[in-house]
């Protein structure tokens, strides 16, 4: 009795608590619906290739996506089984589509190794895997630099490399001015190389807010960059500020500016559900529940992005934020 009792109780207080029944499975891999790369990611899991070849080559030249494609499928072969992903390098052996995702899942792999804790709570063996395993996808990036120039996805791929091994200010500038020659105003290029200009990796608040300040301005309407200035003001305050934190002038200015770029942007551009995870939530501790309401209705369902990422129980909080807008949204002075 008493095995059948505890979990409804469970379930009780979470619905007292928090509205999360009935509990729907949220997708922890991917920000937004995406029916292609979904496919292939299950095809990938099941130790298929075929479809992620395929999603590459319906992508071309739209570097967005294929960065977003390679982190993902980088992603599937790191956290589970890379069969797959060793039969199509064994298939194609000079497809700069497979050496790109050998190059993520590297890169995927390290980082899973090093695991999510801050530096302080990290062990020294954890330390040494890390490092060993990004070390080592330098020379994957490179193959993929020689197998297909002019692309700018492995340098991308590189930032994160950047950022674990400690690259000098000096060395990521200089990789910097190659991915924005190929580039300029790529989304994940930007985002990961603000995270390498924070206080917690290699820069500080101030050349974090610089940064963000810098690509936002000189990006054209509907390129999502607006949104930088919001996550280096979230990067330097989440740990040290309430909701209230979040209602000042300047941070509602913020979020509008980065609400009209969304507005701008094209509606199937592959990053704009990572830009609206965080805008709900940030309209959510604003008060403004209809709007976030908005944001939150386009990414239901998955919660890989900003901020659930730095939640111990993603899924619980994204569906707690979720449901209080919804219901906070119904009362909500027009």
């Amino acid at each position: 009795m008493t095995l059948v009792v505890l979990p409804c109780l469970l379930l009780l207080w979470c619905w007292l608590k928090y509205g999360l029944l009935p509990l729907r499975w949220q997708n922890s891999y991917l920000a937004g619906p995406d029916a292609p790369l979904q496919r292939a990611c299950r095809a990938a899991a099941r130790g298929r290739w075929e479809p992620a070849a395929q999603l590459f080559g319906a992508a071309g030249q739209d570097w967005e996506r294929r960065s977003l494609y390679a982190q993902r499928l980088g992603d599937v072969a790191a956290r589970g089984s890379d069969r797959w992903l060793k039969e199509w390098t064994k298939a194609r052996p000079e497809d700069p589509d497979a050496a790109l995702v050998v190059a993520r899942a590297r890169i995927s792999y390290a980082w899973e190794l090093r695991g999510a804790a801050y530096a302080d709570w990290t062990s020294q063996s954890q330390f040494d895997s890390f490092h060993r395993e990004l070390l080592a996808s330098q020379e994957d990036i490179g193959r993929v630099v020689a197998l297909h120039p002019g692309d700018p996805t492995p340098l991308v791929a590189e930032l994160w490399t950047a950022r674990g091994l400690g690259y000098s200010h000096a060395e990521m500038d200089a990789l910097w001015t190659q991915i924005t020659d190929l580039a300029p105003h790529h989304f994940e290029a930007h985002t990961s190389a603000l995270q390498y200009w924070t206080a917690k990796w290699r820069g500080s608040h101030q050349l974090a807010r610089e940064f963000a300040e810098k690509s936002a301005a000189g990006a054209p309407p509907g390129s999502l960059l607006a949104v930088l200035p919001v996550i280096a003001w979230y990067e330097s305050h989440k740990d040290e500020l309430g909701p209230v934190g979040y209602c000042p002038p300047d941070i509602r200015a913020l979020v509008d500016a980065a609400l009209t770029d969304v507005a701008l942007a094209d509606p199937d551009h592959p990053r704009l559900a990572d830009v609206r995870h965080l805008l709900g939530y940030f309209l959510y501790l604003q008060g403004r529940y209809r709007a976030a309401r908005e944001q939150f209705r386009h990414v239901d369902g998955f919660t890989e992005a900003l901020p659930w990422r730095y939640s111990r129980l993603a899924p619980l909080h994204y569906r707690a934020v979720r449901t209080k807008t919804g219901r906070r949204a119904l009362t909500e002075r027009r």
